[in-house]
């Protein structure tokens, strides 16, 4: 039987569920997931952490490539910038982003390689896309398979 390390609220303080946001612009996870995400076991929080480090990872991919994980690791530690080794290696990029992508003059200190999309573009408008993607996909998400089975509920 594999040990589990217990899942942590993904809130950061900025929801927008209160406002009537479907997905939190903050967590990105479900109005329904906010509210009810104390009375979740850990597999049903296991399940939305992983959801939403899919999605992460994937908006950080397209417009960062890690091209050395030590380094990464290693800066990451060096600066102390929270992060969660669980998670995969493209969140962590995440965090250093979220706490530092107007102090990072080259990526490739940190391990990092800017993608064709991003070249050019300064960090902080990196991090800004990457925040929007993980958004839309977690919205697209919503949209096409949670919403469709609230309507059959209420209905």
């Amino acid at each position: 039987m594999a040990i589990y390390k217990k899942v942590r609220t993904p809130c950061i303080g900025v929801c927008s569920t209160g406002i009537g946001d479907n997905v939190c612009r903050g967590c990105k996870r479900f109005a329904h997931e906010v509210i009810d995400w104390n009375a979740y076991s850990e597999e049903q929080r296991r399940i939305i952490a992983e959801r939403r480090d899919g999605y992460l990872a994937n908006a950080v991919r397209s417009q960062l490539e890690i091209v050395d994980q030590n380094l990464l690791l290693a800066q990451l530690r060096h600066q102390q910038i929270r992060f969660n080794e669980d998670q995969s290696p493209y969140c962590w990029v995440f965090e250093l982003l979220r706490a530092g992508a107007s102090q990072i003059e080259d990526p490739a200190d940190y391990g990092l390689s800017l993608t064709p999309v991003s070249r050019g573009v300064p960090l902080v408008e990196v991090r800004q896309r990457i925040d929007d993607d993980f958004f839309a996909l977690s919205v697209a998400y919503y949209q096409r398979f949670v919403a469709p089975g609230l309507a059959v509920r209420a209905g």
